[in-house]
């Protein structure tokens, strides 16, 4: 593998850790030797790449930093393609043309224009007669999760019986034709799981819930026993 080859690798292997990681570990990801990984995080420093830290602490590299070109392997490729698809016939309006979007920018931005071989991949998901209902609510839970503000929703049970619910919105799941999302529930003083096609209305309420989104899902997924990374 030539040195140029080794530095995009490691480039790419810093971009998929969010905090510090240690030489040793890039090295076996890598597989070369700790030496080698000091060495080429001094090159990438000295080439501009904004990398932090030190030989035995660690290296993280910061946000914001984009190194041209673009390069995807067949299998990356591949799995854009499918991610990107899947999110087109599953999600609401807003989601599947961010998702047209970011296909079109990442064919674009490689060295080779990678639009004709993306439209003629052979990796399809199903396509429905009709989107999931409500689409609406959908937009309001996603931007109420991003912002970690309350949502107000009028709810319906199995039985029809209508609730209304001022809930801390933190996780939204796609399910196959459902979509259910996770919160704290105010009126039931703990987490609750809600059908948005249930959801006969929704009101955003520009207000932060009083709780960081990360540690309500960290509380949250103990008490799924839902373990992380899944």
């Amino acid at each position: 593998m030539s040195r140029t080859s080794r530095l995009f690798l490691l480039m790419d292997a810093l971009r998929a850790h969010r905090r510090p990681v240690t030489a040793a570990h890039l090295a076996n990801e890598l597989a070369v030797s700790v030496r080698t990984i000091y060495r080429d995080v001094q090159t990438l420093i000295e080439l501009g790449a904004p990398v932090d830290g030190e030989a035995g602490l660690g290296y993280v590299l910061r946000a914001g930093f984009f190194l041209p070109p673009l390069m995807f392997a067949e299998d990356e490729i591949e799995a854009l393609i499918l991610g990107a698809r899947w999110v087109q016939q599953q999600g609401d309006d807003g989601l599947a043309k961010a998702a047209a979007a970011a296909l079109a920018k990442i064919a674009t931005a490689t060295p080779k224009d990678l639009r004709d071989k993306m439209a003629e991949s052979s990796l399809w998901v199903p396509t429905y007669a009709a989107k999931p209902s409500n689409e609406t609510a959908l937009g309001f839970i996603r931007a109420a999760i991003r912002y970690e503000h309350k949502l107000l929703i009028d709810y319906s049970d199995e039985n029809g019986a209508c609730t209304q619910r001022l809930i801390w919105p933190i996780a939204l799941a796609f399910f196959e034709r459902k979509r259910v999302v996770a919160g704290w529930c105010e009126l039931r003083s703990g987490f609750r799981h809600f059908r948005t096609d249930r959801i006969a209305a929704s009101t955003p309420i520009a207000e932060c819930y009083p709780q960081r989104r990360s540690a309500l899902l960290k509380a949250w997924r103990i008490e799924m026993k839902i373990p992380n990374g899944s």
